[in-house]
């Protein structure tokens, strides 16, 4: 029983001295609690909507003060005409477009009857039928009101309008997603893999004092994920366009330009993690558990960004995915051009100059 315990207390000596491995094991489970507790959530609040009043009467303006004053909505804009709703859309700024037909009032008084069209961003499907119902409700409502004072009902008809997606279809907010989590997990962790398998093997040393340039070394290993990484996304593409029937609006050539930088960040981000591990499983575990929830939970592939705490919107920024995911949606669905992402871009090209610099000081001082 002594050497039980004598045996016992030599796995936990192991486990605490492991400072990485007590990280996984005691911290892992509380972000994890923490973010699926604040991000898994299926309320929208505080959705930027913008108002187009072509009849500008006191009916109207009544139930403007109601999306005012719901906690689900915020009216980023009023809009001047109908040329300006696309364009608003486009931007990013809006996810809802609420318009009043004209002379409102008086067809509402008079006919019993008038109308409110709800224009959604159906990029995201699901979170266009929750904002549309969301609005409708608030419309609903008014009705209610308006009927329990009046002896002739009246009727508020909404007209839906799904923007980009109008059959709702799933892919277009799974592909997106899907190329931007299988790109940075390939790329990253067997990049990461490859680099700490010398390392462990004992063969880095070898490969760096032989003729050939550390940085041919680096490349050596880096190529082959990033030509793979190139099939995959051909092999996405090919099956999203041709067995999910999801377009591609916008420039090819721009999809795959930002693939590739994204490719690029995700590789750079790998060497910085085999600068930072000695072991195959721990380059495995910081890339696996350490990149996938975050791309699950806070790139806005499952979960819309804006709905989390502020602390989580602002931790979403370091999260690659995020800025491709926003751009592949801009360029394969809405049909941007460069003059749409080039923001995002900028963003994705300064990580993987970030990622770059440190892993090569940190190779260095290593081979010190």
């Amino acid at each position: 029983m002594k050497q039980l315990f004598n045996f016992i207390k030599k796995e936990f000596h192991h486990i605490f001295r492991d400072y990485r491995s007590m990280l996984v094991l005691l911290g892992l489970p509380i972000v994890q609690l923490l973010i699926f507790g604040f991000a898994i959530t299926n309320e929208t609040k505080n959705t930027n909507i913008a108002i187009l009043d072509n009849a500008k009467d006191e009916t109207t303006q009544q139930i403007i003060s109601k999306f005012e004053n719901s906690d689900y909505f915020d009216i980023e804009i009023t809009l001047k005409s109908n040329d300006e709703i696309e364009k608003e859309f486009k931007s990013g700024k809006i996810k809802l477009a609420v318009v009043f037909q004209e002379d409102f009032q008086n067809e509402l008084f008079h006919s019993n009857k008038a109308q409110i069209q709800l224009i959604a961003d159906a990029t995201d499907p699901n979170q266009a039928t929750t904002l549309v119902n969301y609005a409708s409700a608030i419309i609903q409502d008014y009705q209610t009101d308006l009927n329990s004072e009046n002896k002739l009902p009246y009727q508020i008809k909404t007209e839906l309008r799904m923007l980009y997606n109008p059959e709702l279809k799933g892919a277009y907010t799974s592909v997106p997603g899907v190329m931007g989590m299988i790109l940075l997990l390939i790329s990253t962790m067997m990049t990461s893999i490859s680099i700490v398998r010398e390392k462990e093997l004992g063969t880095m040393e070898i490969l760096l004092v032989s003729p050939m340039k550390p940085y041919l070394v680096i490349l050596s290993k880096v190529i082959p994920y990033f030509v793979i990484s190139l099939i995959n996304v051909t092999t996405i593409l090919l099956l999203s366009v041709h067995i999910l029937g999801m377009p591609i609006q916008g420039s090819t050539i721009l999809l795959i330009a930002i693939t590739i930088i994204y490719i690029f960040c995700a590789l750079s981000l790998g060497i910085l993690i085999s600068t930072i591990t000695d072991s195959q499983l721990a380059a495995m575990l910081i890339s696996l558990l350490g990149l996938m929830l975050p791309v699950v939970m806070l790139s806005g592939y499952v979960f819309p960004v804006a709905n989390m705490p502020i602390i989580l919107q602002v931790i979403s920024n370091i999260v690659p995915a995020k800025w491709y995911i926003i751009m592949v949606k801009s360029v394969m669905i809405k049909g941007l051009g460069i003059s749409g992402i080039w923001k995002e871009a900028i963003i994705l090209l300064g990580m993987t100059i970030f990622f770059i610099i440190i892993s090569i000081k940190r190779f260095k001082i290593r081979l010190a």
